[in-house]
C-alpha cells in the first residue's frame, strides 16, 4: 500500500498557479539536488523556470556542471539558474544605507560623517540575510519567469529569510510613524513653516509597498509552497518537525515533506554486509516515524541513487522519481 495520499505531481496539478517553490531542510539532506530536479521538471512542462540559490554557500554551479554565478544563466529549454552574488548585493545595500543615513543626518541637522553609522549597521550578522532577502524580493517582483524555485540555506537560515517579510513590515511601520512625527515637529519649529521634500520618507513608503507585495505572494497558498526535505534519520526529522510549525506561524504555506536517499532492501541481493542491513533497518524504523508524524503530508520518497545527482541527465532521473 502506498501511504502517499497526495504526491508532488498531484500537489502541482491542484495548484496550477504555483509560482514560488522553496526547498529547505537540515544541511546535507539533498535540498539543492531536489530543487534542481523540480525546477527542471517544471521547465519540461513548458513553464519558464528560474532556479535560484539564496544559500550564501552556493552549489548550483556544481550541481549543473556549469557556472551560474552572478546572473540568471540558461541551462536548458525554459530553464535558467542563478547563484545570487552576495558580495554585490551587500555592497549595493551598503550604498543605499549610506544614502539613507546621510538623508537622515541632513534632515536632523546633525553634522556627522555617515561612514561610522554604515559600518555599524552592516557589521550585524543578519545583514547578509537581509540583503539576500531583498535580492529574492527583487526577483519575485520583476516577474520575469513563470516559476521560481529557490534552493534555500539550512532551515534556520531559511526561516529567518522568509520571516523577514513579516519582520520588515512591522519595522517599516514603526519607522514611518517615527519619521512622520519628526517631520511634523521639524515643520512646527521651522521659522518659514515650509514643507520640504523628504527622500527617506519616500523610500520608506516604497519599501513598505514592496514588502506588502512580497508578503502577499509568500503567504498565498495558491502561489507559494515550501517543501521540507528529510532523510530517514532522527536529526533531520526533528529539525523539520520544529520548523514546519515555525513556518506556519509566519504564514508561509507548507507544501509537504520529501524523504530522500532511502536504501532499497529489494535491490541489495543475498550477500549483504551487516553494516548495510543495519542501515536499512534503521531507515525503515524512521520511515515509520515519518509516516506517523507527517501523515498526509509526505509528497515523495526517493532512493539513494548509485550515482551522484549531478548534471541534467541525473536531474531528469531524479525528477521522474520526485514527480511520480
Amino acid at each position: 500500500m502506498n501511504p502517499i495520499t497526495v504526491s508532488m505531481s498531484d500537489y502541482v496539478r491542484a495548484h496550477p498557479g504555483l509560482k514560488y517553490v522553496f526547498f529547505g531542510g537540515k544541511g546535507g539532506v539533498g535540498k539543492t539536488s531536489l530543487a534542481g530536479s523540480a525546477a527542471l521538471w517544471l521547465a519540461r512542462q513548458g513553464r519558464r523556470t528560474l532556479l535560484a540559490s539564496t544559500n550564501p554557500v552556493h552549489s548550483l554551479s556544481g550541481l549543473l556542471d556549469r557556472p551560474v554565478f552572478g546572473a540568471p544563466t540558461a541551462v536548458a529549454d525554459n530553464f535558467w539558474a542563478y547563484e545570487i552574488d552576495t558580495r554585490e548585493t551587500i555592497e549595493r545595500s551598503k550604498k543605499e544605507i549610506r544614502e539613507k543615513i546621510q538623508w537622515f543626518l541632513k534632515f536632523a541637522d546633525i553634522s556627522v560623517k555617515a561612514d561610522e553609522f554604515v559600518e555599524s549597521a552592516t557589521m550585524n550578522p543578519a545583514f547578509e540575510e537581509s540583503a539576500m532577502f531583498e535580492n529574492m524580493v527583487d526577483l519575485m517582483l520583476k516577474d520575469d519567469y513563470d516559476v521560481y524555485v529557490f534552493d534555500t540555506a539550512p532551515t534556520a537560515n531559511a526561516r529567518r529569510l522568509l520571516g523577514m517579510s513579516k519582520v520588515y513590515s512591522l519595522w517599516v511601520d514603526k519607522m514611518l510613524k517615527s519619521r512622520e512625527e519628526a517631520r511634523t515637529l521639524r515643520e512646527m519649529l521651522s521659522f518659514s513653516k515650509k514643507k520640504e521634500e523628504d527622500p527617506l520618507m519616500s523610500y520608506l513608503l516604497r519599501f513598505r509597498d514592496r514588502m506588502a507585495q512580497a508578503r502577499e505572494r509568500l503567504a498565498d497558498p495558491q502561489k507559494t509552497a515550501f517543501f521540507f526535505v528529510t532523510l530517514a534519520e532522527a536529526l533531520p526529522i526533528a529539525v523539520i518537525s520544529r520548523f514546519i510549525g515555525w513556518f506556519r506561524d509566519f504564514g508561509i504555506p507548507v507544501g509537504g515533506v520529501i524523504v530522500n536517499m532511502l536504501l532499497d532492501r529489494s535491490a541489495l541481493g543475498d550477500d549483504v554486509p551487516e553494516f548495510v542491513l543495519n542501515r536499512v533497518q534503521m531507515q525503515e524504523d524512521y520511515l515509520a516515524t515519518i509516516w506517523r508524524k507527517f501523515d498526509g503530508e509526505v509528497r515523495a520518497v526517493l532512493p539513494l541513487f548509485d550515482r551522484e545527482l549531478r548534471g541534467i541527465a541525473m536531474l531528469d532521473e531524479a525528477a521522474r522519481r520526485l514527480m511520480a
